[in-house]
């Protein structure tokens, strides 16, 4: 680890990313621990100058993977760019851009207090502004690392066959906002372990990135582009809590002589506070163009009740929801228990549930 000197680090579960200060104006390494457990939480970071053998198990060192480079102020990254995840600090790779429609209910214009409707509009005017997400691979490492506070399973599709609810689910593919990228880049010509990063990229050090799109990328992109395309993002905090939704339509099927539409639906929990708080349980209220009013109740998320503090703040999960009707509204509360016992209701911004009109046979599998 010659010339790489940890001052700054983020913990990635119980991995650790260092990222050298060492030359305000020279190349930043990357390193990476070579293990699970390397490293005390993170805490301790404000007291400790240098990584040293003491830190570490036997055997487990700190590794360069890259150089970071200076994140984008504006401008998109390209296909093959390697980052860093800002919030969840997996290392991954874009694949391809998309463009969003933000709704971000904290920077909601003023308007007059109107009365929560059975649609779901809550009582601010909320304009969508363009904000660019990323399709990304998650470095398959790195994965086990992070499964506690982030699904690496958050891109699922309808099985193309007469089982209305069966699901597979694509692993290590996220989406990722342009702000939470760290690019990086590296010697190596295959940075990033996943069974689909050499059948998408192909590597040219002629290029910059020198990961450039091969054609399975391209016609996988244009294969699945209905049941991939992110187009709205739905944002809003409450006492310190910031709530992100990010719906999909997946499909219709049908079922005893009726359609049911399908979505999933991405949600990221971030804490912007210091203090501890957890996730005790979760209030959903469903509303179908059908003109049904469903309510759900429940403990936790996806059987988990996550606590997010100053060292972990953030967790994102992945759920589905069906109507028997092509569009619908979901909103409802989260609620957190304080270390006091004390209890609070976060909002959860609504958000639509929209078909798509253009129909296609949902994909099958990853075939070429």
């Amino acid at each position: 680890m010659a010339g790489c000197v940890a001052r700054r680090a983020l913990a990635v579960g119980s991995r650790w990313w260092s990222r050298s200060l060492t030359g305000a104006r020279g190349p930043r390494p990357l390193c990476v621990a070579g293990g699970a457990g390397a490293f005390p939480p993170a805490a301790s970071t404000t007291t400790r100058r240098h990584l040293s053998s003491r830190n570490r198990p036997e055997g487990k060192v700190l590794e360069t993977v890259g150089v970071f480079e200076v994140p984008k102020q504006n401008g998109k990254y390209e296909t093959g760019q390697l980052f860093l995840h800002s919030v969840f600090g997996y290392r991954g790779v874009v694949l391809f851009p998309w463009q969003a429609r933000l709704y971000d209910r904290d920077v909601a214009s003023a308007a007059p207090e109107k009365a929560e409707n059975p649609a779901g509009h809550g009582s601010k005017e909320v304009k969508g502004k363009t904000h660019t997400y990323y399709q990304v691979l998650i470095d398959a490492r790195d994965c086990p690392h992070i499964s506690q506070r982030s699904q690496t399973e958050a891109v699922t599709f309808l099985a193309n066959h007469d089982d209305s609810r069966a699901l597979y689910a694509i692993p290590g593919l996220d989406y990722v906002s342009h702000e939470d990228i760290l690019p990086y880049t590296s010697t190596d010509q295959v940075p990033i372990q996943h069974e689909l990063f050499e059948r998408f990229l192909l590597y040219d050090q002629t290029k910059a990135p020198p990961f450039v799109a091969r054609e399975t990328l391209r016609a996988w992109q244009e294969k699945n582009h209905p049941w991939l395309e992110l187009s709205d993002v739905h944002r809003e905090t409450t006492e310190n809590i910031r709530v992100t939704v990010i719906p999909f339509y997946m499909g219709m099927r049908e079922a005893q002589n009726s359609h049911v539409y399908w979505w999933r639906y991405c949600i990221r929990l971030e804490n912007l506070d210091s203090d501890v708080v957890q996730l005790r349980e979760r209030h959903w209220r469903i509303f179908s163009l059908s003109g049904t009013l469903e309510t759900v109740r429940g403990r936790g998320v996806v059987g988990r009740e996550p606590v997010l503090s100053k060292e972990q703040p953030a967790f994102q999960y992945s759920s589905h929801v069906s109507l028997q009707a092509s569009s619908g509204h979901m909103w409802g509360t989260f609620r957190f228990e304080r270390p006091d016992g004390s209890h609070f209701d976060v909002r959860i911004p609504p958000f639509s549930l929209e078909s798509n009109k253009d129909e296609k046979t949902p994909p099958s599998g990853l075939h070429w």
